[in-house]
């Protein structure tokens, strides 16, 4: 290397060592990659006994996750509030020989299992409950009540699988603690809180979760899917899961008796006008082909039959998939609220927008990796191409930070169940239902040897 050369290679290291960190991570993630497809022919023989040995261990552990699965079903706790909750799976990963911290933003897990040079491998569950009062009927269904931020009395359950994603990963920290010889590499297990409310991520990013420990070459997660059958799991590469973001819009008027409308600006009908208006924002300016969807959720305005008030209050979520769109949807409503006042004669309304969490982007060459190694160790007819969903995941936020993400979608209804609610013309209950629940001992079997299988092959023996 010339001096010249040499310098201009310094300086430019110097001055922007992010840039030099982020090639650094992505040619080690693509070497990664590279390396399992240049070996996986020469190394199919050998795998496939050790998969038939995932699936044994998982048979065998079914019995003592299903007993953790319901301990974590009965006693839910909300967002912000998981303590026991995340004690309990510290223990579960404790036992298995991990360094385990603690409280890493908020009631956050980590724990890390070293074990020889390689890649570090990052498995993510959530550790929050909803508040819903369940009503499965179930033997272990959640009988908790607890009081929320609010100082509201609600109910409290797991109706989105977050049990099942504890329980399965708790399945699948066993066999790889027990199996060191499998794989070599660094494995980080992260219990993240407050995932219902979007906070999580952020709050464990900001304390620290990938300086205070190995940043991540790969994060692999999976969610329940309350419409796919048990034993199945669906995969898709890309944007799988929106952003979503929260607007507030105030509309002031002038008020006065409803028998004197002309001396009045009526803010109610100034929050119709708006509602009719939003609506053509996706109909009319988002292009056809760009996901994007528009929610009024509530709205509140006056206080009496024959008083036309002087404000009303409106929520919205704003869903979309690029941030172009996200942008647009953004501006349109900003621009439509302030056009309606305009019009009214009345006072500027006050529009505060809260930034949700960003879409999930499914990383392709990781999508195709983890895909080949679900469809080997479950089988080809049961890996699914995964809808593409509006809601939202703040597990995107591990993306956002530079991480090669995946997040795969985990069958929890038994076959024969799915075919008695098609012959009843009934839909299954949503994930967020309280008639929501999992056939848990093949669900958690599916879970438990799907991380596991694919946490080998990202962490392959050299």
């Amino acid at each position: 290397m010339s001096h010249a050369l040499s310098h201009r290679n310094h300086s430019l290291r110097s001055s922007t060592p992010w840039v030099w960190r982020c090639l650094l991570r992505g040619m080690r993630f693509v070497a990664v990659i590279a390396t399992l497809a240049s070996s996986r022919d020469a190394v199919t023989a050998e795998r496939l006994p050790r998969d038939a040995a995932i699936h044994d261990f998982a048979r065998a552990a079914v019995p003592s996750l299903l007993k953790l699965y319901c301990h974590l079903h009965a006693h839910p706790e909300l967002s912000l509030f998981e303590k026991e909750t995340a004690a309990r799976l510290a223990e579960e990963w404790k036992q298995g020989g991990f360094a385990v911290t603690t409280n890493v933003g908020g009631h956050g897990i980590v724990a890390i299992l070293k074990n020889g040079p390689g890649p570090t491998v990052m498995l993510r569950t959530d550790l929050d409950g909803l508040p819903i009062v369940e009503q499965t009927l179930l033997p272990y269904a959640s009988q908790v009540k607890v009081q929320d931020e609010a100082g509201n009395d609600v109910g409290t359950m797991h109706a989105c699988g977050h049990d099942i994603h504890m329980a399965s990963l708790a399945g699948a920290a066993q066999y790889l603690a027990t199996h060191k010889d499998q794989w070599q590499g660094t494995l980080m297990l992260i219990g993240q809180p407050a995932e219902e409310r979007v906070m999580g991520a952020k709050a464990m990013l900001e304390d620290g979760l990938f300086t205070r420990f190995p940043k991540p070459d790969i994060a692999i997660a999976m969610h329940c899917d309350a419409a796919l059958a048990a034993g199945m799991v669906g995969c898709r590469a890309g944007y799988a899961l929106a952003n979503t973001d929260t607007v507030d819009v105030t509309l002031y008027g002038k008020g006065g008796h409803g028998a004197y409308p002309h001396t009045t600006i009526d803010p109610i009908v100034e929050a119709a006008q708006f509602i009719v208006a939003v609506q053509t924002i996706v109909s009319r300016e988002v292009k056809p082909t760009d996901p994007a969807v528009v929610t009024i959720g509530s709205i509140h305005g006056g206080t009496k039959h024959n008083i036309i008030s002087d404000e009303c209050h409106l929520q919205l979520t704003l869903r979309s998939y690029t941030d172009d769109v996200r942008k647009q949807l953004i501006k349109a409503v900003e621009r439509k609220a302030r056009g309606i006042a305009q019009a009214a004669g009345a006072t500027e309304p006050k529009i505060v927008v809260s930034q949700g969490t960003p879409a999930l982007y499914n990383d392709d060459r990781l999508n195709a990796q983890v895909e080949k190694t679900l469809r080997r160790v479950l089988g080809e007819d049961r890996v699914t191409l995964a809808e593409q969903s509006m809601g939202g995941e703040d597990f995107s936020r591990f993306g956002e930070a530079g991480v090669p993400v995946l997040m795969f979608r985990l069958g929890t209804i038994q076959p024969q169940r799915l075919d008695r609610m098609i012959q009843r013309g009934q839909a299954p209950p949503s994930l967020h239902s309280a008639h929501f629940y999992p056939d848990p001992e093949p669900t958690l079997e599916t879970g438990m040897v799907a991380m596991a299988a694919t946490a080998l092959d990202l962490m392959p023996k050299q």
